[in-house]
């Protein structure tokens, strides 16, 4: 079986990543050219618009997706009638947040078609979560394929829509505000939910099951609710619930913190520098970080607790056993060596990163975004990055793992995180007066927190497993690390010793760059 699964994960993240690759190329590409028609306060505005449907998307489906996950007796009949609680629960929650955004209409007054393109976004997360039957039956599959086409036409079409309009906006001289953005994400949504639909609708008969709400008998193990929901998954839930909130307020915390401290075309000077700078993020280390938690949860699934008691209290403990079973051990294996490859990325990023992100910003953005202070931004970024990396891989394996029991522990953890990061940001930004880089330490600060959890649990974990797993296994040698202390005096150097590159201005500062990114690249 593990071979199976990792074979499946290893395929899956493969689509995940060239399904990024791609599509990001040419949502880059077209994103651009819209840069030329944009100011810094219409960004910010599309940012807090995005912002309002991740808040909805994320707080209806999050925990019941991770529950969705779990192997139950029910097998995917019931993880797919869990996924119609997604759809029940966007609409307070699309309804109240939305209200939540109009009461701040003096904040958007100068926006024209806010309030308009709000109640678009509105529309478009709930038609967004109808898809939620299907994607649950796309993950229980290891269908990547099918995700990888519709995730990759959606954001295609989506970023074309708001090139569009944008375009023919402005040839008409008329000016639409953020509608465009609103109109983007409503494709999406069309667009993801009609093929996920389309294509899991063979599965369904293929393999007799259904995609809408269907009963299930009770057994000896697991109780039914209505005979649709488990009562095991639905402790768990409530247990993920707030854990995913808290989560979310860590991971979404910086917007939050720009819209109450920042103007509208700070927000946007930031969101460039974000948006740019999470790339990579979103590109490589998301698919990874999705594929290894559905891994995970089938390697580790025999150590998972059979089911929780009426308290949502796991029926039995972890076993601890000095003979761990192979899949345990593959999935030790791949999350150091994954962690490993990541900890060395970091060092790369850390020597290079802030030093090439402003000229990359100067040649894709333009002089105009790159004097602003955005690019400074952006090589501060770059510290932040590893941070994401590892905090991403190592969260989903704990997501997968952990107990009932033990998510509600990491829920009071992810509380004291969440304080922690007001309390740095506060400091970056009020009292040392840093600005968008001090959001970005402090983002830095938030990660660091949760990696150290996140690794306490891991080998906590294998120990009860009793399979090792070392800290220090997923860390740089010393002479990795001595190389990436020595690059930044060596970028400085380096103007002085090769003066004529600078006649070429950016492209010589490539060259000059470049050249030392890659003997480090060698050297490690």
């Amino acid at each position: 079986m593990s071979n199976d699964a990792v074979s499946a994960s290893a395929k899956g993240a493969t689509f995940l990543i060239l399904l990024q690759i791609g599509s990001r190329a040419i949502t880059f590409a077209l994103n651009q050219i819209l840069l030329r028609f944009l100011s810094p306060e219409l960004l910010g505005t599309s940012v807090q618009l995005e912002l309002y449907k991740i808040a909805v998307q994320y707080f209806s489906r999050e925990s019941l997706r991770v529950a969705a996950e779990r192997r139950s007796d029910g097998g995917i009949q019931a993880a797919v009638n869990l996924s119609y609680l997604a759809i029940l629960a966007n609409i307070p929650l699309g309804f109240g947040i939305a209200q939540w955004y109009l009461s701040k209409m003096t904040t958007y007054s100068s926006v024209p078609y806010f309030a308009e393109a709000l109640r678009v976004n509105q529309l478009a997360a709930l038609l967004e979560l109808l898809m939620e039957p299907a994607f649950t039956v796309v993950q229980h599959n290891m269908l990547y394929k099918a995700r990888a086409a519709a995730e990759g036409s959606s954001v295609i079409l989506k970023t074309t829509t708001v090139f569009g309009l944008f375009i023919w906006a402005h040839r008409q001289g008329i000016d639409v505000g953020v509608l465009p953005f609103a109109v983007g994400e409503l494709v999406n949504s069309i667009t993801l939910t009609s093929v996920y639909w389309s294509m899991t609708i063979p599965v369904a008969k293929a393999k007799n099951f259904s995609l809408f709400l269907e009963k299930i008998k009770s057994s000896r193990r697991i109780d039914y609710v209505f005979s649709l929901f488990s009562k095991p998954l639905l402790y768990l839930i409530s247990s993920l619930f707030f854990q995913t909130g808290i989560k979310w307020i860590l991971t979404e915390g910086d917007k939050l913190l720009i819209a109450t401290l920042a103007s509208l075309e700070d927000q946007g000077m930031y969101a460039l520098s974000a948006n740019y700078g999470g790339l990579i993020a979103r590109m490589l280390f998301q698919p990874i970080e999705i594929s290894s938690r559905n891994l995970f949860a089938n390697l580790c699934a025999s150590a998972l607790p059979e089911h929780d008691d009426a308290n949502g209290e796991p029926s039995k403990d972890f076993k601890t056993t000095s003979s761990p079973n192979n899949d345990i051990q593959t999935a030790a294996s791949i999350l150091r060596d994954t962690l490993r490859v990541y900890s060395i990325f970091s060092l790369f990023a850390f020597a290079i990163g802030p030093t090439l992100a402003p000229l990359l910003l100067r040649l894709v953005a333009g002089s105009r975004w790159s004097d602003s202070g955005a690019g400074e931004v952006l090589g501060t970024y770059c510290y932040y990055i590893p941070f994401l990396a590892i905090n991403g891989v190592s969260e989903a394996f704990v997501a997968a793992t952990a107990s009932t029991k033990d998510l509600r522990n990491q829920s009071f953890w992810m509380a004291g995180f969440s304080a922690l990061f007001a309390a740095s940001a506060w400091v970056f930004l009020r009292v040392l007066e840093l600005g968008a880089k001090g959001l970005v330490l402090a983002n830095c600060v938030n990660m660091a927190t949760r990696i150290v959890f996140n690794l306490s649990y891991v080998k906590e974990y294998f120990r009860e497993q009793g399979t090792a797993f070392d800290i220090a296994d997923i860390l740089p040698n010393m002479y990795a690390v001595a190389a990436t202390a020595m690059v930044p005096s060596v970028l400085s150097q380096s103007r002085g010793i090769l003066p004529l590159l600078s006649r070429y201005g950016v492209a010589g500062e490539f060259v000059r760059v470049g050249g030392i990114a890659g003997v480090l690249l060698v050297t490690m």
